[in-house]
């Protein structure tokens, strides 16, 4: 049985995805902990509603980043974990940390990587005028939003689109593309050669929402 630790920061949808999918398909994995930064994170009553224990880390009661950066360390490698996954975690995690947990750290955003690395990506992808934009699964490396992609999902991209309703599509695809992603790693499936990640029996890892707006 593999364990599983999530970070979060926020409400806590992709963890909701996460957990019920874990519940669902009955992984060979259990989440032994949820790691929230700020007290006051809706994703912490997610958690709980799942029988999931919760450790908080408020990184505002820290004196400084490093402080923070050991403590998140220590308590994450307390737990002994197979895989870490950030699921609307927004710290930027130090050096020790992505090579600590080296291709067993993993990261959603909310993106078609490379494309619009970085926050406001919704607003970027209207501005931009493409007509495709989604969310990228990928290994954590110290560079951000650059790591091995293990899976995409795509959503089209509408005149009359604004940032909420943007936000909204890719979500749904988030919820579909994450789940996946973790679920390959429980299974032993991914692989990684040359910066690139495939699954093996080989399978799908680009994925989209059908055109209806």
């Amino acid at each position: 049985m593999k364990k599983i630790v999530i970070l979060i920061s926020g409400r806590g949808s992709n963890l909701r995805s996460i957990l019920q999918a874990q519940r669902l398909k009955a992984w060979e994995a259990d989440t032994v902990q949820v790691i929230a930064n700020r007290p006051q994170a809706h994703g912490i009553a997610v958690a709980k509603e799942f029988g999931v224990p919760v450790t908080i880390l408020d990184h505002q009661a820290c004196h400084s980043r490093e402080e923070f950066d050991a403590q998140l360390l220590e308590k994450t490698q307390s737990f002994k974990p197979d895989l870490v996954v950030l699921a609307g975690f927004m710290r930027i995690l130090s050096q020790e940390f992505v090579q600590f947990f080296q291709h067993r750290l993993m990261n959603i955003h909310p993106s078609l990587l490379p494309s619009f690395p970085g926050l406001k990506t919704h607003a970027a992808a209207i501005a931009t005028g493409v007509k495709w934009h989604g969310a990228t699964v990928h290994f954590v490396t110290q560079e951000m939003d650059v790591g091995p992609i293990i899976a995409q999902g795509a959503v089209p991209v509408f005149p009359d689109d604004t940032q909420p309703t943007l936000e909204q599509r890719v979500l749904q695809i988030e919820h579909s593309i994450y789940p996946q992603a973790i679920e390959w790693f429980i299974q032993g499936r991914l692989h990684i050669e040359h910066g690139n990640v495939r699954v093996e029996p080989a399978q799908q890892q680009f994925f989209q929402l059908p055109i209806t707006p």
